[in-house]
């Protein structure tokens, strides 16, 4: 075990599944003490009980007063808080621009951008106070090119990139880092519930990539945990793009991986949870 947060505590948001759990397990085994918040009881204590010096709470990241709950817990149980990773989502409001609810264009941006903006201003107060922190937010492809997510998803995604860049110029004059990862497409649970089986997941998440190989959720946890270590002590205001070479071929004009990565996406379940 390297051990590269070793005295450090994290808290990590959507951390009953999927990417959130990962990145619970990896900064776990980095060393770290982690604070598990969760809307998903059940998943949520069985992981921070399978995790040495892991906790959990109950957390609704669309509610301010959740998220600051949070954080205190963390504080008050460890003593400090040096790590923030806002991660929780979903895929929320899908369809037509034209006939998207505005309920559910505002209940969707409540969790993907609104808990990020609660995270950072909650954190960043016990952080600030320290002069020393890293706060972490999960974006996605989404937010770096538009045509690869629902319209409010998409949107959300490239407000946490611009709200990562705008939150670290102010930061980062105390100490704190302020810094994103953009996954591709990732074989969570949910996508496996969407294509059926896992084999069906990894064959469609492999196709939508230029390199053809599926994105798990170890491998977006590894980027979080070098961005929360001492390995990136010079890294703020950065959105890193993990995806296999997604947002590249767009770049290039390869427009089959945008309609192929949308595809995918498109096949969630429109109220399904994505950390």
């Amino acid at each position: 075990m390297a051990e590269r947060l070793k005295g450090q505590v994290a808290l990590v948001t959507g951390a009953a599944s999927g990417i959130g759990a990962a990145t619970a397990r990896a900064m776990a085994a980095e060393g770290a003490c982690v604070v598990l918040a969760d809307i998903d009881a059940v998943n949520g204590m069985r992981l921070a009980g399978e995790l040495e010096g892991a906790s959990f709470i109950r957390t609704d990241v669309s509610v301010e007063a959740q998220v600051a709950a949070a954080v205190a817990h963390a504080v008050e149980r460890y003593g400090h808080l040096d790590c923030m990773v806002n991660n929780a989502g979903l895929v929320g409001a899908f369809g037509s621009i034209l006939e998207t609810p505005a309920q559910a264009w505002h209940a969707t941006l409540a969790v993907l951008l609104d808990s990020v903006f609660y995270g950072i201003k909650h954190a960043g107060r016990t952080m600030v106070a320290r002069k020393r922190g890293c706060i972490l937010s999960v974006a996605s492809t989404a937010g770096v090119i538009g045509g690869l997510g629902p319209h409010a998803y998409t949107t959300a995604k490239h407000g946490v990139i611009g709200l990562t860049r705008s939150a670290a110029s102010e930061l980062a004059a105390h100490g704190v880092r302020v810094n994103a990862v953009a996954p591709g497409t990732t074989v969570t649970n949910m996508i496996v519930q969407g294509r059926g089986s896992l084999d069906a997941a990894l064959d469609a998440a492999a196709r939508s990539s230029p390199l053809g190989t599926p994105l798990m959720p170890e491998e977006i946890a590894a980027a979080l945990v070098y961005l929360a270590s001492d390995d990136a002590r010079h890294v703020t205001a950065h959105t890193l793009v993990v995806d296999a070479g997604v947002t590249v071929a767009g770049g290039a004009g390869s427009g089959q991986f945008h309609s192929r990565a949308a595809g995918f996406m498109g096949a969630m379940p429109s109220a399904s949870r994505e950390d």
